[in-house]
């Protein structure tokens, strides 16, 4: 695994992810910040009633699902559940029918194999980052993160009329 600092290079895509929730479950976003050349892309959304682990595999999933063509993805995330399931742990839930090794159904199994057949059309390297540690893509998809979870939970007050 790489040192968690953006590499230089002009080839391909980096990606900076981050879910947050407002409760665990509870109202959930996810961000992702794309760069290519200097041009950056963000996106973010968020769901009124979701978990962590969701966002987190959602802004993953949203990130390579905006790109349009095969390439070369830095991927940058605070999750270890998103970067151990994806680099240590996905192989085997394939292999064992999506259950665990204790034969137990994988939690977000839609979201995994959603990610599952992403990656499958990019070269990826997962990079883990400390979260709140000041990186400065991570800090900013955390705020787009939380920012999308806070407009979740305020629409789905207004949907009840709170």
């Amino acid at each position: 695994m790489s040192s968690g600092e953006p590499a230089r290079s002009d080839d391909g895509v980096e990606m900076f992810s981050d879910g947050a929730c407002l409760g665990n479950p509870g109202p959930g976003g996810w961000a992702v910040i794309l760069r290519w050349r200097g041009a950056e892309k963000a996106l973010s959304g968020g769901e009124p009633a979701t978990t962590n682990n969701r966002m987190e595999l959602t802004a993953a999933i949203e990130g390579l699902a905006a790109l349009k063509r095969s390439t070369t993805v830095r991927f940058y995330t605070d999750s270890l559940y998103v970067r151990d399931g994806i680099t240590r742990w996905i192989n085997g839930w394939r292999r064992n029918g999506w259950r665990t090794v204790d034969k137990k159904p994988v939690k977000n199994v839609d979201l995994w194999t959603r990610l599952d057949e992403l990656i499958a059309k990019h070269r990826i390297d997962w990079n883990w980052v400390r979260g709140h540690s000041g990186h400065p893509e991570n800090e900013r998809a955390d705020a787009l993160a939380r920012a999308a979870a806070e407009a979740a939970r305020a629409d789905a007050r207004r949907e009840r009329g709170d």
